[in-house]
């Protein structure tokens, strides 16, 4: 591999991580910058929007459905800023529409950037979560990009360290 090919593929390396509302999502993004900052990659960021339950009328679903994404976007574009204070770059904002873990494996399948799909464990103790549960179960088969688990409960000095 020449150095310009070499160069380019790291350029290209995209770390995703999914945001959702959790406290480790943050240890999670943070680990992200630090290694595409450190390996001159980039940072995606994904927000999965749940389905809005039935309402009555299809003109109040479809606003609360407008009001999830506008809020999804505005979350997104607020890490943004902190992803590009570390990493100098700006990252890829992606929103989606329905359940979580079929939403990210579809746009793993349909995106060649994503090299790698960075995701934490509950910093309580609790377990790994219900998206690395299914990521490493029942859904594995379908994962087709390396996944960095993070424990949730880690330092920004311990992930200083590991990057």
């Amino acid at each position: 591999m020449s150095d310009e090919t070499a160069k380019q593929a790291r350029r290209d390396r995209v770390f995703l991580v999914v945001v959702d509302d959790s406290p480790e999502r943050a240890v999670a993004l943070r680990y992200a910058c630090l290694r595409a900052a450190k390996s001159g990659g980039r940072v995606a960021l994904l927000r999965v929007v749940e389905p809005v339950e039935q309402a009555e009328w299809a003109g109040i679903e479809a606003m609360m459905q407008q009001e999830r994404r506008e809020e999804a976007e505005a979350l997104l574009n607020g890490l943004a800023a902190q992803v590009t204070e570390i990493t100098g770059g700006l990252p890829i904002l992606l929103v989606r529409e329905g359940a979580a873990s079929e939403q990210l494996l579809t746009l793993l399948e349909e995106d060649p950037r994503i090299s790698i799909l960075v995701l934490a464990t509950a910093a309580d103790g609790k377990g790994p979560g219900p998206l690395i549960t299914a990521l490493t179960g029942r859904l594995s088969a379908r994962l087709s990009v390396p996944m960095t688990v993070v424990p949730g409960n880690m330092s920004d000095e311990e992930l200083e360290r590991v990057t």
